[in-house]
C-alpha cells in the first residue's frame, strides 16, 4: 500500500521537484519504507511505498518501462497479477522484479486502457506516456484507494489524499457550501465532490484521460449493475459464493510480509478468518472491545478465535478517547463523522504492532444488505403501502408538531409518520441521514442559508436511486449504497485510518467478482421478511456457530451518547464555544447552545449531530485556522 502524487507540467523546473517532494513527504504515513519523486518531459511523478510484494528496491516507484516511453505510480495490490504475468511472459514480455506494479505497467502499455478491467484488486494508478504526452489516472471498480485531483493555472495536479495537494502553490481553499451540507446529512463528503470547490475525487470505476493539449476525457469502466434477477437455487447460489469466497480469500494472502485480520465477532469478518484457517497458517486476529457491554463484542470474537486456535489480540477502550482524538482526526483531510473512525483507528494501531496487511469483512452488509436499516426500510414499505397517499400526506403534515415534544415515543412516532409520507427514494434518504430538516434549519445563520439556495442532500440519495437499471426496491437501495455510503463513508474510514498506521487492509467480500455475483441473486436470497444476509450466513453455516450466524449486528458502534456527558464533554465545549470559528460560519451560536443543553440534560440524544458538528470544527481547526493550518 502506498500514496502516489504528481502533475503534469508545461517545461521542466527545479522547483516542480521540490513541490512534488513535499507532496510525497505529506504521504509518508502511506509509505513509510521509500519515497522518490521523477521528473518527465511534461510531468512530474511521486510515490511513497509501503513495501509488501517483492520487498527490494527494485520494486520502488516511479517505475518507468525498459524503453523509456511509460512511468507508472501505482497505490494498491492487484491480486491476479500472477496470472496476468504468466499471460504477459507468454506473450515475451521479460519482467525484472516481482512486483505487480510492473506487470500493470506491462499490460497497459501493451493492450491500452481497455485492460483495466482485467485487474482483479484495489488500486490508484496514475500513468504518463512521455512519447504521447498523456496522462491517465484510474481508479479500482468499488472505490477501494482514493485519489483526488484538480487542475490550476493549466496544470493537472493529483494525489491519495487532499493534504499531498494542499501543498501546492495556489490550491484554493474555498469551502464548497454543499458539501458541507451533505457532510451533516451523511457524515462524509460524497463523490466526486469535496469540501474544497477546485478540488474532486476521481469516482470509483472511473478514468480520467488528460491529452498533450490539456483537454480532459472522463468515464466509468464499471458500474455496479444490478440488472434482472437470475433463476438460482439457494443451493447453487450458497456453493458457488463460497467457491467465490475462498478464492478471494486466498488470493489476498498473497503477501511477503507479516498478514492477519480484523475480528468483530461478526458474521462477516468470522467468516473471512474461518477462510484464511483453511490455508493450516495460524492466523493473526485484533478486536477492539469497549468498557459499556452495550457496545462490546471481544466475547463473540473470541469465540471465533478459540475455535479457529488464532494468534489473538484484544484492545478494550476504556478512557483516553478524548486525548487522541485530535491527534487521529489530523489524519482526516475533509471532515468525516463516522464514529467508528475511533475503533478502527485503534485496532489498526494494534494491529500493526504484528502485521503489515490485514483481511477485513468489509462489504458484506452493502453487498448482501446486512444492515438494520433495510429492516427498518422493508417494514415501513410494507407500512406505506398500507395507507392511501391522501392519508400519509396528513401524517406528513402531524409529524412536525410530535418531533417537538420530548417524549421518545412520541418522537419515534413523529419519524416513522414523517417517512410513511414520503416516496420510498425519498425515505430512504431520511434513513440514512444524521440531520433531520427540522434541527438543520434550526442551527442555520442566515448568510449560510443564502450561500445554499435550495439545495438539499436528499438530491444525492433519489438521483442515485433512479439510476439503478432495476425496479427492485432492494436492488435500488443496495446500488445506492454501494455507489455513495460504501465508497464515501466505508472506505474512506478504513483507508485512512488503516494508513495512519502503514497498515494495508484488504476486503474479499469486495472482490467484483462477488459483488457482481450477489447482484445477479434474487432479492429474496439476501434479505427476506426481516431476515438479513440470507445466502451468506448460509454459506458460512458450516464454519461458524449459530450464535455468531444469528446475532444481532453491532458494527464498531461507539458509546457516543455517554462520551458527550463525559469523555467528550470538555473537548466538545471547548471547539463549540470557545474555538468554533468553523461551526460559526454555518450556525447560530445561541441554537448551538439549545442542542449542547438539551443532550446534558437528556431532553434529547443529540449525539449524531453534536458529533458531525465537532468533527467539523476539529477539520476547520487542522485546515482552515491561519494558528493550526496544516500543510502550509
Amino acid at each position: 500500500m502506498c500514496g502516489i502524487a504528481g502533475f503534469t507540467t508545461v517545461k521542466n523546473s527545479e522547483s516542480h521537484l521540490v513541490v512534488a517532494d513535499s507532496m510525497v513527504r505529506a504521504l509518508r504515513h502511506r509509505g513509510p519504507d521509500a519515497q522518490a519523486v521523477m521528473q518527465f518531459n511534461g510531468a512530474v511523478l511521486g510515490h511513497a511505498r509501503l513495501s509488501i510484494i517483492d520487498l527490494s528496491e527494485a520494486g520502488n516507484q516511479p517505475f518507468v518501462s525498459d524503453d523509456g516511453r511509460y512511468a507508472i505510480v501505482f497505490n494498491g495490490e492487484i491480486y491476479n497479477f500472477n496470472s496476468l504475468r504468466s499471460k504477459l511472459t507468454a506473450q515475451g514480455v521479460r519482467f525484472r522484479t516481482q512486483t505487480d506494479t510492473e506487470v500493470v505497467l506491462a499490460l497497459l502499455s501493451r493492450e491500452g486502457m481497455g485492460a483495466i478491467e482485467q485487474l482483479n484488486g484495489m488500486f490508484a494508478i496514475a500513468l504518463w506516456d512521455n512519447e504521447a504526452g498523456t496522462l491517465d489516472l484510474i481508479r479500482d471498480r468499488i472505490g477501494k484507494k482514493p485519489l483526488y485531483y484538480t487542475e490550476q493555472d493549466g496544470q493537472l495536479l493529483f494525489a491519495s489524499e487532499l493534504k499531498a495537494l494542499l501543498q501546492c502553490p495556489n490550491v484554493p481553499r474555498d469551502i464548497r457550501p454543499d458539501a458541507v451540507y451533505d457532510f451533516f446529512a451523511y457524515q462524509y463528503v460524497p463523490d466526486p465532490k469535496t469540501i474544497f470547490k477546485t478540488i474532486y475525487k476521481l469516482e470509483p470505476g472511473s478514468h480520467l484521460h488528460r491529452n498533450r493539449s490539456g483537454k480532459t476525457h472522463l468515464w466509468r469502466y464499471w458500474s455496479p449493475e444490478m440488472g434482472e434477477p437470475e433463476s438460482v437455487s439457494m443451493d447453487q447460489a450458497k456453493g458457488e459464493l463460497l467457491d467465490l469466497l475462498e478464492d478471494a480469500t486466498r488470493q489476498r494472502m498473497i503477501s511477503d510480509v507479516p498478514l492477519g485480520a480484523f475480528l468483530s465477532g461478526g458474521v462477516d469478518s468470522s467468516g473471512i478468518v474461518a477462510m484464511m484457517a483453511r490455508s493450516g497458517k495460524t492466523v493473526t486476529t485484533c478486536s477492539i472491545g469497549f468498557n459499556d457491554k452495550a457496545f462490546n463484542e471481544t466475547e463473540f470474537a473470541q469465540a471465533v478465535a478459540d475455535q479457529y486456535h488464532t494468534d489473538h489480540r484484544v484492545h478494550t477502550v476504556k478512557e483516553g478517547v478524548a486525548e487522541r482524538l485530535l491527534d487521529i482526526c489530523r489524519y482526516l483531510d475533509e471532515p468525516f463523522a463516522d464514529s467508528s473512525l475511533v475503533p478502527t483507528f485503534l485496532v489498526s494501531e494494534l494491529a500493526r504492532k504484528e502485521v503489515t496487511v490485514a483481511l477485513t469483512g468489509d462489504g458484506g452488509d452493502e453487498v448482501f444488505a446486512g444492515y438494520e436499516k433495510y429492516a427498518t426500510d422493508w417494514r415501513e414499505n410494507q407500512l406505506r403501502s398500507k395507507f392511501p397517499s391522501s392519508f400519509r400526506a396528513v401524517m406528513g403534515e402531524l409529524a412536525p408538531a410530535l418531533r417537538k415534544i420530548p417524549n421518545k415515543s412520541l418522537r419515534r412516532a413523529s419519524s416513522l409518520m414523517h417517512s410513511l409520507s414520503l416516496d420510498p427514494a425519498k425515505a430512504f434518504y431520511v434513513t440514512n441521514s444524521f440531520i433531520d430538516d427540522h434541527i438543520w434549519q434550526l442551527l442555520l445563520n442566515e448568510d449560510f442559508r443564502k450561500n445554499l439556495g435550495d439545495y438539499h442532500p436528499s438530491e444525492l440519495t433519489e438521483s442515485v436511486y433512479h439510476q439503478c437499471d432495476s425496479q427492485d426496491h432492494l436492488a435500488k437501495i443496495l446500488y445506492t449504497d454501494m455507489r455513495t455510503f460504501l465508497p464515501g463513508d466505508i472506505l474512506v474510514k478504513a483507508d485512512r485510518m488503516s494508513m495512519a498506521n502503514s497498515l494495508e487492509l484488504r476486503s474479499p467480500l469486495l472482490d467484483y467478482r462477488i459483488i457482481e455475483f450477489a447482484n445477479r441473486l434474487p432479492a429474496k436470497l439476501k434479505f427476506h421478511k426481516g431476515d438479513k444476509k440470507v445466502v451468506l450466513r448460509e454459506a458460512l453455516s458450516p464454519l461458524l456457530p449459530p450464535d455468531i450466524l444469528n446475532r444481532k449486528k453491532m458494527g464498531f458502534s461507539t458509546p457516543l451518547a455517554d462520551w458527550f456527558r463525559g469523555e467528550l464533554k470538555a473537548i466538545a465545549e471547548d471547539h463549540f464555544f470557545e474555538k468554533g470559528q468553523g461551526l460559526g460560519q454555518l450556525f447560530r451560536q445561541d441554537h448551538i447552545r439549545l442542542v449542547w443543553d438539551q443532550h446534558q440534560r437528556g431532553l434529547f440524544d443529540h449525539s449524531p449531530v453534536l458529533w458531525t458538528m465537532l468533527m467539523y470544527e476539529i477539520w476547520w481547526q487542522n485546515y482552515l485556522s491561519e494558528k493550526n493550518k496544516l500543510c502550509n
